[in-house]
């Protein structure tokens, strides 16, 4: 196939954050991990990054304190959002939903993205019925251009990973939408993601994770990534047919079992409520639920 006449990057930055520093200013860094520390939402320092992550860049020897961490890549740095639906057998059954033939694709605007420890902001017109909800998901960075690559070959275009919420309403998603799904999912902010793009050397083998989300310290989700329908590299490689993935390029690999909608009775998240979702060999993410206040125009 012809993606592999594309030039091939491996991340050379175990972890990448982007974070503004103690000093007030923004950077791109690798986070200082001590006392045995794992989960880069706890760091305190980073190596401050200079150049493009995704060409040539410079971790440097200088370090800056962390004041707070945002999405690990710019809003302006993702050209693409893609998010795969229906990608666990056991959320798809408890979705009374066929198992697809095929990955099941929609997309989230840049304007989507958060950060891991941002606030989720319900607009108005996703309170009418308060049915927003919650998605753990693995995601997938993209490092170099690639097209119509093999499954063999797919996870040689990985930039790294990290872990997300495809924070959703489902009103709109289902009832309203007219089948699109992103009428329901595409509210600013409703794509955190981070702590930090962990490489894939670290991260290890994505078929055997462990992702789980917490609301309000109650674990509500917790499954192992082996129960996705189209893993890693099937699904790039999919995604890639006749469409190139660009650098900077983001894929919500889909939500494991345990989501509000299919619970018994049904559970929605409220204003105040704290959702912290995890991912084993990359880190955490934790998101307070914020009713926004203003009126309407639906």
């Amino acid at each position: 196939m012809s993606g592999g006449k594309v030039s091939k990057i491996k991340m050379g930055i175990e972890r990448l954050i982007r974070f503004v520093g103690t000093d007030g200013n923004v950077y791109y860094g690798e986070p200082i991990m001590k006392n045995g520390n794992t989960d880069p939402r706890f760091a305190q320092e980073a190596r401050i990054i200079s150049g493009d992550v995704f060409g040539k860049y410079t971790v440097e020897n200088t370090t800056k304190g962390i004041r707070r961490l945002l999405s690990p890549l710019a809003r302006n740095k993702v050209p693409t959002a893609r998010f795969l639906g229906l990608n666990y057998t056991k959320h798809a059954k408890e979705s009374n939903m066929k198992i697809p033939q095929y990955p099941i694709l929609f997309f989230k605007p840049t304007t989507a993205i958060g950060g891991p420890t941002d606030n989720i902001k319900v607009p108005a017109i996703a309170q009418t019925e308060n049915h927003t909800d919650y998605e753990c998901e693995l995601v997938v960075v993209i490092g170099t251009p690639c097209r119509d690559v093999s499954v063999d070959n797919a996870l040689d275009f990985v930039f790294g990973y990290a872990v997300g919420n495809d924070v959703s309403e489902r009103v709109w998603q289902i009832q309203k939408g007219g089948g699109q799904w992103s009428l329901g999912k595409m509210y600013d902010g409703w794509a955190p993601f981070g702590p930090a793009i962990v490489s894939p050397k670290l991260v290890g083998d994505t078929k055997n994770l462990t992702i789980s989300t917490k609301v309000n310290g109650e674990v509500v989700q917790s499954e192992s990534t082996g129960d996705m329908i189209f893993p890693v590299a099937e699904a790039i490689s999919f995604l890639s047919q006749g469409s190139t993935l660009q650098p900077g390029d983001l894929i919500f690999m889909g939500t494991p079992s345990g989501v509000g909608m299919g619970r018994k009775p049904q559970y929605w998240l409220k204003n105040g409520d704290v959702v912290e979702i995890s991912l084993s060999n990359v880190g955490s993410i934790r998101n307070v639920v914020e009713f926004q206040q203003q009126r309407s125009r639906l």
